[in-house]
C-alpha cells in the first residue's frame, strides 16, 4: 500500500480526493448531533445566511450540481428545517427558506463549523491551515 499511495505523491486528483474523505468525516462528526450529512449542513447554512435564493443560486453559489442541490434540499425539507415558496418573479420558481426550527439550530451548527476549524488549525498550525484553504480555493477558482 505505501508504494500505491507514493506513486501519486505529486497527484493533485488523489491528494485532494484523499483529504476529502478525511475532511468528510470529521465534518461529518461535527453534523452528526444535528442528524444532518456534510453537504446538507453546509447547504442549511447558507440558507440560514441568505434566505430566499432559488435553489439554482444556491447550488451555482456553493459550486454544487443542481441536482445534488435538489438532493440536499429534499433531504432538508423532509427534516422540516426548509420551504420552498414560489417567487414573484415566476410561479414556477422556487425560492428556500429557513424554518422555524433551522433558524433554532443557526447558532449551535455555525458553532459545530468553527470547532471543527479550531481543531484543524491547532493540528496543522493556523498558517498552514489559511495558506491551505486559500490555495485550494484558488485552484478550485483557476479551473472554473
Amino acid at each position: 500500500m505505501i508504494y500505491i499511495a507514493s506513486m501519486f505523491d505529486h497527484c493533485l486528483y488523489f491528494n485532494t480526493a484523499s483529504l476529502a474523505r478525511q475532511l468528510e468525516s470529521e465534518w461529518a462528526q461535527a453534523f452528526k448531533p444535528f442528524d444532518l450529512t456534510p453537504p446538507q449542513a453546509f447547504l442549511l447554512r447558507a440558507v440560514l445566511d441568505r434566505p430566499g435564493l432559488t435553489q439554482c443560486e444556491f447550488a451555482d453559489a456553493m459550486t454544487i450540481s443542481r441536482p445534488t442541490a435538489t438532493r440536499a434540499l429534499d433531504g432538508l425539507k423532509e427534516k422540516g428545517l426548509i420551504e420552498r415558496r414560489s417567487t414573484e418573479r415566476d410561479g414556477r420558481e422556487q425560492a428556500i427558506y429557513p424554518t422555524a426550527p433551522a433558524i433554532a439550530m443557526h447558532a449551535s451548527l455555525n458553532e459545530a463549523s468553527v470547532q471543527v476549524s479550531k481543531r484543524l488549525k491547532k493540528l496543522l498550525g493556523p498558517d498552514v491551515f489559511a495558506d491551505t484553504v486559500t490555495k485550494i480555493r484558488d485552484v478550485r477558482s483557476a479551473l472554473k
